[in-house]
């Protein structure tokens, strides 16, 4: 009886743990989870972002090196830089759970389009006051409307992005396919890697929530939430392989609309939720409402739309993709963090905040009662294009 019970759990703990952490998660499923924790972040301290952590890191490269005097706040106690962190260590502990992760190079002229991309994508996210979450998702899911400036200047800029990768393979074929890899006999390991590698997943697990007890026994409770919820993103994003570069550079490139219908339904979700909360009074009206609309955003975004197809990877799929072992991913983050650096320096210290807009409240223009069905329309609106689209590839230029 006995041996019966504790052969059911074993069976039972199998199959869920392959269902989590070997089986891929449907896009639907990741985009419910991605609205749910960004409204949980949103209550705990303030809406989801991204670049303030990666501005962080810039600003330490930049002091490090002796070009600024001013020290940054530490990255384990800068909110953003900590979520980030949490972000990058999910993604790293679902990648060796799955026995995924590797270090992965790249050709050298990888790396070449993985530093411009980079610093392409920290100017854009300077201009817009974010990147895809902060500066598109976050700003529509908060009323903001230079979400909507964003959303349109990372369309233009990936059709901008995809263009150019067309003229690089017709001229470069050889740089854009990458040369081809020579494999080296290796040598018998001695760990068997596949064995151990879910043992290490399930220690930095561990290590997540120590490290959430270790905030709270030191007063920075909000720290350490911020930091598991920046983890159970990560998990969420690599296991689905959330990406929302495919939501701007499909529709173009293979008229695919899978990811607009899983974004789409995940702001739905978090812009309702977050309407209740704001409209209940429970967060201030105006928290996330400082995208510069619409100069700044749409400029913005199509910087960062650019930069993300020359890369590869957005703000998210760049972290969760470094936390894999992608190594071009984590120059792209480097140089992604210097430039949003100087980008911002550029902008706030030079009076260009004035010329390139403010953030504006949808409610406050349309109030409560024709904002919400309004956004609920957009959406709509954007996934019957994308599904025609889809259908007629009037929109596909490969």
């Amino acid at each position: 009886m006995a041996g019966t019970f504790w052969q059911s759990i074993k069976e039972e703990t199998q199959r869920s743990y392959s269902s989590i952490f070997e089986s891929s998660w449907p896009g639907w499923l990741a985009g419910i989870f991605l609205a749910i924790l960004a409204l949980m972040i949103f209550m705990w301290h303030s809406p989801w972002g991204i670049t303030a952590g990666f501005r962080n890191w810039g600003d330490w490269i930049i002091f490090g090196l002796g070009l600024s005097t001013e020290r940054p706040v530490p990255p384990w106690l800068s909110t953003t830089s900590v979520t980030n962190l949490g972000l990058l260590a999910g993604a790293f502990a679902s990648a060796l759970m799955a026995r995924q992760f590797k270090i992965r190079s790249a050709p050298a002229y990888e790396y070449l389009k993985g530093a411009v991309g980079g610093a392409f994508m920290g100017i854009g996210a300077a201009l817009a006051a974010g990147c895809n979450i902060g500066g598109f998702y976050n700003a529509i899911g908060m009323f903001s409307m230079g979400g909507y400036a964003m959303m349109i200047g990372l369309g233009i800029g990936a059709y901008i992005g995809l263009r150019f990768l067309i003229w690089e393979l017709e001229k470069f074929p050889q740089q854009a396919a990458g040369p081809p890899k020579i494999k080296k006999p290796q040598a018998k390991p001695m760990i068997n890697w596949g064995q151990v590698s879910p043992f290490a997943g399930g220690a930095v697990l561990l290590m997540v929530v120590a490290a959430f007890y270790l905030y709270s026994a030191q007063g920075h409770t909000q720290l350490g939430g911020l930091f598991f919820f920046g983890t159970l993103i990560g998990i969420t994003m690599h296991r689905s392989r959330m990406c929302f570069v495919r939501a701007f550079r499909e529709p173009f490139m293979t008229g695919d609309a899978e990811m607009i219908r899983v974004i789409a339904m995940s702001l739905m979700i978090y812009g309702m939720g977050s309407a209740v909360i704001k409209w209940s009074y429970l967060q201030p009206e105006m928290m996330g409402v400082y995208h510069p609309f619409w100069l700044g955003s749409l400029t913005g975004g199509i910087i960062f739309g650019f930069g993300m197809l020359l890369a590869g990877g957005c703000g998210t799929g760049s972290l969760w993709r470094a936390g894999e072992g992608h190594t071009k991913l984590m120059l792209t983050l480097v140089f992604f963090s210097i430039f949003n650096s100087l980008g911002y320096r550029v902008v706030h210290h030079t009076g260009l905040t004035e010329k390139i807009g403010s953030g504006i409240f949808m409610p406050e223009v349309f109030g409560w009662e024709l904002a919400l069905p309004l956004y609920m329309l957009f959406l709509l609106a954007w996934v019957f294009w994308a599904v025609w689209n889809e259908k007629t590839e009037k929109f596909v230029v490969f």
